[in-house]
């Protein structure tokens, strides 16, 4: 059974910075291809960073520069760095993951990974 879990989110200012991780079990993150995505109020889940098993990243072009995708294979765990932190990053933030295999242009489609955490919460004051 496939479950991935994210740590607590957080509350912090704009310009500030926070880390998600995401503990895997039932699937070996070095294999899949994973990913965060993100839901504020009244929007649709959107896809934000995702790294593939060769360890190539894509972004979403709103938080390139400021966001970092990362995974360490030992814990099977994925992660988040979120630097300068904007209002509008206000959201649920999910990690999920798959065993497909994605081209680097859909790899942020959120209908094409189908293991899933419960979500995150991050909210960004200015």
């Amino acid at each position: 059974q496939v479950q991935l879990v994210e740590s607590v989110g957080g509350s912090v200012q704009a310009g500030g910075s926070l880390r998600l991780s995401c503990a895997a079990s039932g699937v070996t993150i070095s294999r899949a291809y994973s990913g965060w995505f993100r839901q504020a109020p009244g929007k649709e889940r959107e896809g934000v960073a995702a790294i593939n098993p060769d360890g190539s990243t894509t972004y979403a072009d709103s938080v390139k520069g400021r966001f970092t995708i990362s995974q360490d294979n030992a814990k099977n765990a994925l992660y988040l760095q979120m630097n300068s932190l904007k209002p509008e990053d206000t959201a649920m933030y999910y990690c999920a993951a798959t065993l497909g295999s994605l081209s680097p242009r859909v790899m942020l489609r959120r209908t094409l990974y189908n293991y899933w955490g419960q979500g995150t919460q991050v909210t960004v004051s200015s």
